[in-house]
């Protein structure tokens, strides 16, 4: 079972069905945002539906670029063989 999961998301001939599912949970995050009461909202944008979704997918895109510059530029990461 977990050898085909791990298949799933690590085998490059499964990217459409990859790219297909995740679309699809965004659009149910979205869908389920549109049902959420909005009469305690605080903010302007708490308003907006679909912004708690578009929000969290922004940070994570963000969080993983700002995590690949700093490994790759900022020198945090190092060649496999640094301590042989």
């Amino acid at each position: 079972m977990i050898k085909r999961v791990v298949g799933f998301f690590g085998e490059e001939e499964f990217a459409n069905q990859r790219r297909r599912l995740f679309y699809l949970v965004l659009v149910l995050i979205v869908i389920a945002d549109l049902l959420v009461s909005r009469e305690h909202a605080e903010y302007m944008w708490d308003w907006l539906p679909g912004w708690s979704a578009a929000y969290g997918f922004l940070s994570c895109v963000l969080l993983i670029f700002v995590s690949k510059f700093l490994g790759h530029q900022g020198g945090l990461m190092r060649r496999e063989d640094h301590y042989d």
